[in-house]
């Protein structure tokens, strides 16, 4: 593409936003009345790329984005190599004297954005940036003392009294204005995004609809019945009663302040309870609480906020991970939750909860080993809230459950999924035991086993631990820790 010598050009570099409602960078970029192209950029030697997971979703969001610029009669330019020179090739291609984007919160990802801004200004480019990703900026809340907070409670009552920064979304843009001539771009298929042989994303491709219209579809059907069972249903892996939003977020096919205001004007007007929503949004804060953590602490994904934590005699147990990871570890819940993650790319939050203190207090396997399986895993891997989250399970993070809080598999299978309905439908060999025994099959007869078909050791794995033993073991551990 010759460069464009007739009307200014400016290119809006899309991340982790890819939607076009409420895009503060796409907004401001048609506003300045420039001839606009949309770019993505894959980078495959970033800190953090996506695991394999998240590039199967990362393929379907562009897809679906890619098709709903071209009815606006935007194109999607695709690229692939090293961000920064891969955008400067593209603005010396194409003459373009403004980039626009929404920020980036990780620490690396603000150096790099800052160090590219100074080069690309220098060299007389305008450079537009915006908060397009979260309800505050990590700086605007504070605590009395004046710094950042580390206990998530005080944190959602300031961002409760606060509101978000903006009070209505960015207006979602109807056309664009189209280059005559158009740089190349790579085509999508090339990227090998998706897997192939074997295709294990099969049953993944079924629960899932990726992209900017699967996002808010998600929301409104959410908003339109299971938020007013929210505040005890999304405790039941059973049941339907989350919104499993967390992967649209990830890759920003929806806004927080999208998702905010359509909460809240449904609670004015009456539509839904405000107990259930407010429970909702206090999940959508503590994904800013933890974009919080991370921006002000950019070693969160790799080492553990309390230093006492720093020296913890963990263990290299590598088929117990094995075990964990392909569940098979002979505690029901857990199996049933590293099962539902391989199926589908997705995990309750509750049973989150159970396989991590699993691993981490009965295997005592490093934290960091549970997050790298769930980057690669999860559809909704996201760098902070899974850091933190991880963080807060090992009681070594801001605001976290203490170490001696440890699940016993049984006892949480037993509360949370009463009827056996969730073990069952992910760990089939024991669809056909009793409730009374599904969380415990060790403890059946040996006549319900053999009715249920149930031979242990052999179709399903007596358990690789005593959780009475392991709790012992971990306490124990944790004591030394303490004492230094």
């Amino acid at each position: 593409m010759t460069k464009n010598t007739h009307r200014s050009l400016a290119l809006v570099w899309l991340r982790n936003d890819l939607r076009i409602a409420d895009n503060p960078a796409l907004f401001h970029a048609c506003k300045s009345g420039a001839v606009v192209l949309p770019v993505y950029i894959l980078d495959e030697h970033a800190p953090h790329a996506p695991g394999a997971a998240s590039r199967w979703w990362l393929h379907h969001s562009l897809k679906s984005l890619s098709e709903m610029l071209a009815e606006a009669s935007a194109p999607l330019i695709l690229r692939r190599g090293p961000s920064a020179e891969t955008l400067q090739s593209l603005i010396a291609e194409t003459g373009a004297e403004a980039v626009y984007w929404n920020r980036r919160y990780y620490p690396a990802h603000v150096e790099a954005d800052k160090s590219l801004k100074a080069d690309l200004v220098a060299k007389g480019v305008g450079v537009h940036s915006y908060n397009g990703n979260l309800l505050r900026e990590p700086w605007d809340l504070q605590t009395k003392a004046g710094g950042h907070f580390k206990v998530f409670t005080p944190f959602w009552r300031a961002l409760q009294k606060a509101g978000p920064a903006r009070d209505t979304p960015a207006p979602t843009i109807q056309k664009f204005k189209r280059p005559k001539q158009l740089p190349d771009t790579d085509a999508l298929a090339d990227w090998r995004l998706q897997p192939t042989a074997p295709n294990w994303a099969k049953e993944i491709a079924s629960v899932w609809s990726p992209g900017e219209h699967g996002a808010h579809k998600r929301l409104y059907d959410f908003l339109a019945g299971a938020v007013d069972h929210y505040t005890d249903g999304r405790d039941r892996p059973d049941q339907d009663f989350t919104s499993r939003l967390s992967p649209h977020l990830a890759f920003g096919e929806i806004s927080p302040l999208t998702i905010w205001r359509e909460t809240r004007q449904r609670v004015d007007a009456g539509i839904i309870s405000p107990g259930g929503a407010e429970k909702f949004l206090s999940e959508i804060a503590w994904r800013e609480f933890s974009c919080n953590l991370l921006f002000h602490h950019g070693d969160l994904p790799d080492a553990p906020l309390r230093k006492e934590f720093a020296d913890f005699a963990w263990r290299d147990d590598t088929e117990g991970l094995r075990a964990w990871q392909h569940g098979l570890t002979g505690y029901p819940i857990v199996d049933a939750g590293m099962r539902q993650l391989w199926r589908t790319g997705w995990m309750h939050n509750r049973v989150r909860m159970i396989v991590a203190s699993f691993l981490i207090k009965d295997l005592l396997v490093p934290w960091q080993a549970g997050q790298s399986w769930f980057w690669e895993t999860l559809v909704d891997a996201d760098l902070a809230n899974n850091a933190a989250s991880w963080q807060w399970v090992a009681g070594c993070g801001a605001d976290a459950s203490p170490f001696f809080r440890i699940f016993n598999p049984v006892t949480q299978g037993r509360k949370f999924d009463p009827d056996g309905n969730y073990v069952r439908e992910f760990v089939t060999e024991l669809a056909a035991l009793p409730a009374k025994y599904v969380h415990a099959p060790w403890e059946a007869p040996e006549r319900a086993l053999q009715q249920a078909g149930v031979s242990l050791g052999k179709t399903y794995p007596m358990p690789i631990l005593d959780h009475g033993e392991a709790r012992r073991r971990a306490l124990d551990r944790y004591a030394k820790a303490k004492a230094g």
